[in-house]
């Protein structure tokens, strides 16, 4: 396979925490992480504090801006095929099922972000480090879960430690691009001709304006389709080479083997709004069958990044396995 000359930054960093105290957090976590790492890095970045971020100056500058209030910053390039910029992270937080944590227990929670956005690791990490002080989850004794951030890693290499509170040098930023698969169909399918899909976290996605529990082949792939498209026009070298419309669709000859895919809804509270939203999604497994070897670069690329809506919340983690 050659490789695209297009390419995008990429970093994925595991913040390791141990709480100060006991912590109460629901079932799934994104929204929590996400809400309150947005909230500590607005405190450390913000230099106009009274002024709202649709009407600031320095928006176009601010990494609280660009990182959470991404479409006030960022204009999509003109002929995207994508409206509206994507964020430039997600956040993995820890799966666990658990609710309820005793002090003193630890808790991870990994952060990727795409882009030059990796520059800006230094102010995450502080971020993340007043993040344990503002306090995590519900409050239980008028007090949210406290904690101690300990380590962050990129990759294998440790980045920062709380017993020197240094920031070290890391080459933990990698460059993602996709491998061109051969234009010779025979040569495409004939290694891979099943591939099993695990959603880990609810994978969002609407098709013919509809929400629900169903993932065709072709729908997945115009959703990774969707989410390349997207990255690489506003955080890599622009719109990559790919045969959108031969890629979709060949993948309607692909088919559904084996289904065991359910709805799970979760709700979270949106600040900004002032209103508890519902956020469901696909969760579990699905089985395809077909020619499936010029798919897997786009498997490969969304696996790492998420795909779908709410992907900054940690939705639409999937993993892949093939035969």
């Amino acid at each position: 396979m050659q490789e695209l000359r297009d390419s995008m930054l990429y970093g994925k960093y595991r913040f390791k925490c141990r709480l100060e105290n006991d912590a109460v957090m629901p079932f799934y976590k994104g929204s929590t992480f996400r809400g309150m790492f947005g909230h500590a890095l607005k405190r450390v970045v913000c230099a106009l504090k009274r002024q709202e971020c649709s009407e600031c100056v320095l928006r176009s500058r601010c990494i609280y801006t660009l990182t959470f209030e991404t479409p006030l910053s960022i204009k999509m390039p003109e002929g995207s095929r994508i409206s509206s910029p994507p964020h430039p992270f997600v956040i993995e937080p820890p799966l666990t099922e658990k609710t309820q944590f005793e002090k003193g227990s630890s808790i991870e929670c990994d952060l990727i972000l795409f882009g030059e956005t990796n520059n800006s690791i230094p102010y995450f990490v502080y971020a993340f480090d007043q993040m344990g002080k503002i306090g995590i989850g519900k409050r239980v004794n008028g007090h949210r879960g406290q904690f101690k951030l300990k380590e962050v890693m990129a990759g294998d290499r440790l980045l920062y430690s709380d017993k020197d509170q240094k920031l070290n040098q890391s080459d933990g930023v990698q460059n993602l691009s996709i491998p061109i698969p051969s234009a010779n169909p025979e040569e495409n399918s004939k290694d891979v001709s099943q591939i099993r899909i695990t959603l880990e976290t609810p994978l969002r996605l609407k098709f013919n304006n509809r929400l629900k529990a169903e993932l065709p082949f072709h729908v997945l792939v115009r959703a990774m389709l969707r989410r390349i498209s997207s990255l690489f026009n506003v955080y890599g070298n622009g719109e990559p080479d790919l045969d959108y419309e031969g890629l979709t669709s060949r993948a309607e000859n692909v088919r559904i083997v084996q289904n065991d895919l359910n709805w799970f809804d979760w709700r979270r509270y949106s600040n900004r709004q002032e209103k508890s939203m519902f956020m469901g999604g696909m969760t579990g497994t699905a089985v395809y069958e077909g020619e499936l070897m010029e798919y897997l670069p786009l498997l490969d690329f969304c696996e790492k990044t998420h795909l779908g809506k709410g992907t900054s919340f940690g939705l639409g983690r999937i993993l892949y396995a093939y035969k």
